[in-house]
């Protein structure tokens, strides 16, 4: 009982917090990117980051809420994604001084996203 209470708590703050970034970051691309060079368009280009921090104050809450066992098996998750995304951006690191085109920083958190999301379901698999 308790978990799937905290699963849910979980599921709605960060569904919440995706929500207030996704606005943000959308009135950000339309309304500060046309905006004058200044202080005001920077702290309109930087708001999503605003949804951003809510993610990160949902994960720790998360973390503080789940028992021991759940607790290691999410820091180890992250642990590995963090490796993956460690060795396949300084991979592409080379592959730039090769000549492929240089990557805006972005991507480095799409590829941590998808290496999390990966080892999670090679875990579930694996634990089967």
């Amino acid at each position: 009982m308790h978990e799937k209470r905290v699963a849910k708590a979980y599921f709605i703050e960060l569904m919440t917090a995706l929500l207030v970034y996704t606005v943000l970051l959308l009135a950000a691309i339309r309304y500060g990117r046309p905006m004058e060079d200044g202080v005001v368009r920077t702290l309109v280009l930087i708001s999503p980051m605003i949804g951003f921090g809510m993610m990160i104050r949902t994960v720790v809450r998360h973390a503080a809420r789940i028992d021991e066992y759940q607790r290691m098996r999410m820091l180890e998750n992250l642990a590995i994604a963090t490796a993956i995304t460690g060795a396949v951006t300084f991979t592409y690191g080379f592959m730039e001084t090769a000549g492929f085109p240089k990557l805006s920083m972005f991507y480095v958190w799409i590829v941590m996203g998808l290496s999390v999301a990966a080892v999670n379901l090679a875990r579930k698999v694996a634990d089967r």
